[in-house]
């Protein structure tokens, strides 16, 4: 029922973490895959370990002057931009009083304005083509509220707005808009932090109702699902992947 070939999907972060499990899920299923990043070394990694359907570009989001010719490039040499996955973002874990100006406003810059200004080079040529799903990777902070992750909440919370008011203009040109608020998903990092803080790593468990975390391939299977045509007729959705965490107690 699912199945992306022919598709050409645009993941932005796209060399380690849930832009990576995306990317495997999306290229398991026939898609073309194109990563962006920051960093030459991981995407030249993940394009190794993807193999000859994944493409990587570099690229940093916040620079919004250079996406027109991004988006033009990879439409140009590499295929029709079928599937936008909106996941490079950056967060600063500090007590909300002591968060600067500067700090606030370049989580914004990254989760929110870059967002947007993406996607909207990307839906001038999906628009014609009328055709198209964007995705949105939003996070359990615009559900319930964590503490010292002030901007980082705002910005996650916002897309909410984004992609309902596209989905009201843009919904019935052919292109899809949804969201996905991934739960506590392992990596090296949160696990190492966790096993410091043994309370913490009980009290996220404990409220998980499955009982475990969630891995990268979790939030990958969701996209692909979101982007295929299996979600015709799903639009305007934000979809936790959370293992019942944001319901739990």
């Amino acid at each position: 029922m699912i199945n992306l070939t022919g598709e050409t999907a645009l993941i932005t972060g796209g060399g380690s973490g849930i832009g990576l499990g995306i990317a495997k899920e999306m290229i398991g299923l026939g898609a073309k895959v194109v990563l962006t990043g920051r960093t030459e070394e991981k995407l030249r990694d993940a394009q190794k370990m993807l193999g000859e359907n994944c493409f990587y570009c570099v690229n940093d989001v916040t620079d919004k002057k250079h996406l027109p010719v991004l988006i033009q490039d990879i439409e140009k040499n590499i295929g029709a931009i079928s599937i936008l996955v909106n996941n490079a973002g950056r967060q600063i874990k500090k007590p909300s009083l002591d968060t600067t100006d500067a700090e606030f406003d370049e989580v914004i810059n990254t989760n929110l304005s870059s967002v947007f200004a993406l996607t909207r080079e990307v839906l001038k040529y999906m628009i014609p083509r009328k055709k198209g799903s964007v995705l949105f990777i939003s996070s359990m902070t615009a559900f319930y509220g964590l503490p010292q992750v002030l901007s980082y909440s705002a910005s996650k919370s916002a897309l909410f707005g984004l992609l309902r008011t596209l989905t009201v203009e843009y919904a019935h040109t052919g292109v899809r808009f949804n969201a996905i608020a991934p739960g506590f998903i392992e990596s090296k990092m949160m696990l190492a932090a966790l096993d410091r803080d043994p309370s913490r790593k009980e009290k996220i468990l404990s409220r998980t109702p499955v009982g475990r975390f969630g891995d990268a391939a979790d939030i990958g299977k969701a996209a692909a699902f979101l982007a295929s045509d299996a979600a015709a007729f799903i639009t305007g959705v934000c979809l936790p992947v959370d293992g019942g965490n944001s319901i739990g107690f």
